[in-house]
């Protein structure tokens, strides 16, 4: 895949997932103001159902305690009767209507304590409405015409009057006095927590009452300081002009709890999706980085495969047309020799043609890994002797240091040999000039542990990563300073597993490198 659609993909999958997110945030922004709003509106109507109850209660109370006062009295102290009557009269259906009125004006003098001592004149009203229609009916078979007369008459007290009376006299009377003297602690508390009740509003609250002019009151919850920002305030009593004589305000601590309750399934289900679409995109990217990677990798080794194989097969047509020259015919030392040059190249090709081959049996698990008691001294021993030539050759040096007490473990002689040699390959195949290696074991109570340590040319902190990648290799495309395809240390590391230990490396530029594994004793 070319570089530029990768970044185009990556690019259109990055803006597709935040606006999947910037979508699902925004519904979940708008449910929840929906919720607060809901909220909002509930507590408002519950406490304006809650002021006029308290309204009511002490208008019908103090309507209680005059009506009391006038049974006690008895008889007015001054009474008035006004009566009016009006009359209709249509000639030409020959029907008259009468309707007459009597009104009962009672004057009660009043005076009680919860008047403050005060005397004031009550008046109760009482009306009488007659009512009558009159029909002269005259047939021409009749000599003497018929009288069709209705008459009903009801009688009322009027209420309403009585209502405005009521909240004069009763706003005169609190006038004289302080709110708590009006309502108590307990009936407000009562009575806003049953109207918060009837809206599913089970929450507790903090109240207090303000006057009008800011100064607070003894009516509140404990030490209930006001917040202008989180309260919700309501009109609790008017003056006779009907403006704001006291304000209710009510604070819910635990309100962003409630409201958070009330869409918890629907905030659950779009964080589990988003989740869900986060998972799936990061999962995405990383496959595409990784196969571009593996298909860059794969590239590298595909070049350097190429490259390893077409120096042994020039070697061996070069020795085959020597061969076929008569001159070398003739010379069994120099066929010999030839022949001798053929089979090392073909059994190098086959080395590197299994090596791969493995790597692929490893993955499939068709490598027979039947375990047996070994030593490992012994195995790091015999690795040594397969690359002493090696050594030699490159006139360097390996030193052992054994420490181990306990050196035998479960494991498979033949793979765990071919680990401690591809190590060893690989420590001298990165040593500039001879290579000095040093070898150490040591055991603890439930591992054996081995160290190659080399001075080698070292590796930075990204190669460290992906040292023991398969295929994986420094050196890009072509270059071909150091021989290999990326397979011996992910051989390494597999083995490695497959004995349930680990191996890692610690390394430095210019430095070298320390491969350290660790293999349990049982």
């Amino acid at each position: 895949m070319r570089k530029k659609m990768f970044i185009l993909i990556v690019v259109l999958m990055s803006i597709s997932l935040i606006g999947i997110i910037a979508v699902q945030l925004y519904w979940i922004n708008n449910a929840l103001e929906s919720k607060q709003a809901q909220f909002k509106n509930d507590v408002q109507k519950s406490l304006g159902a809650a002021t006029e109850r308290i309204n009511e209660q002490e208008i019908s109370t103090f309507q209680k305690k005059i009506n009391e006062i006038i049974s006690k009295e008895g008889l007015a102290g001054t009474a008035e009767l006004k009566q009016h009557l009006i009359q209709q009269i249509d000639t030409s259906t020959n029907i008259k209507i009468t309707v007459g009125g009597t009104f009962l004006e009672e004057n009660f003098k009043l005076t009680s304590d919860f008047l403050n001592h005060d005397s004031i004149i009550y008046k109760r009203v009482t009306g009488r409405t007659d009512f009558s229609k009159l029909s002269l009916i005259k047939s021409p078979d009749e000599l003497f015409p018929k009288l069709d007369e209705q008459r009903f008459s009801f009688t009322r007290r009027y209420t309403e009057f009585d209502r405005l009376q009521t909240l004069e006299v009763l706003n005169f009377v609190n006038s004289k006095k302080l709110i708590h003297e009006r309502l108590s602690n307990k009936d407000l508390n009562n009575i806003i927590k049953e109207e918060l009740v009837k809206r599913n509003i089970v929450l507790d609250f903090k109240y207090g009452v303000y006057g009008s002019d800011g100064l607070a009151t003894k009516l509140k919850s404990g030490y209930y300081t006001i917040d202008t920002k989180d309260s919700f305030k309501y009109p609790l009593f008017f003056d006779p002009l009907g403006n704001t004589t006291y304000n209710l305000h009510v604070n819910f601590p635990d309100k962003d709890d409630h409201i958070l309750a009330g869409i918890s399934n629907i905030l659950l289900l779009s964080l589990f999706f988003i989740f869900i679409i986060i998972i799936a995109f990061s999962s995405s990217l990383y496959q595409l980085i990784r196969q571009k990677k593996i298909s860059e990798i794969k590239t590298d080794f595909i070049n350097n495969m190429t490259h390893e194989f077409k120096t042994p097969i020039a070697t061996i047509n070069l020795a085959l047309d020597s061969i076929k020259n008569p001159k070398i015919l003739g010379d069994d030392s120099k066929v010999l020799r030839y022949v001798q040059m053929i089979r090392d190249e073909n059994k190098r090709m086959h080395s590197q043609v299994e090596n791969v081959l493995r790597i692929s049996r490893l993955e499939k698990n068709q490598i027979d890994l039947s375990k047996e008691t070994i030593d490992l001294h012994d195995i790091i021993e015999d690795a040594i002797t397969h690359v002493s030539l090696l050594i030699e050759d490159r006139k360097g040096k390996i030193s052992t240091h054994f420490k181990a007490i306990v050196s035998e473990l479960p494991g498979n002689q033949f793979h765990l040999t071919n680990v401690v040699v591809n190590m060893l390959e690989n420590a001298i195949k990165y040593s500039e000039g001879a290579p000095i290696i040093d070898v150490y074991t040591e055991s603890t109570s439930k591992f054996f542990v081995f160290k190659i340590k080399d001075s080698g040319i070292g590796m930075s902190k990204n190669v460290q990563k992906q040292v023991f990648t398969k295929f994986y290799r420094e050196q890009k495309g072509n270059i071909h300073d150091v021989k290999g395809h990326g397979l011996g240390l992910a051989y390494v590391k597999e083995i490695v597993e497959k004995h349930h230990g680990t191996v890692f490396v610690e390394s430095e530029k210019g430095k070298g490198s320390i491969f350290t594994v660790k293999l349990p004793l049982i």
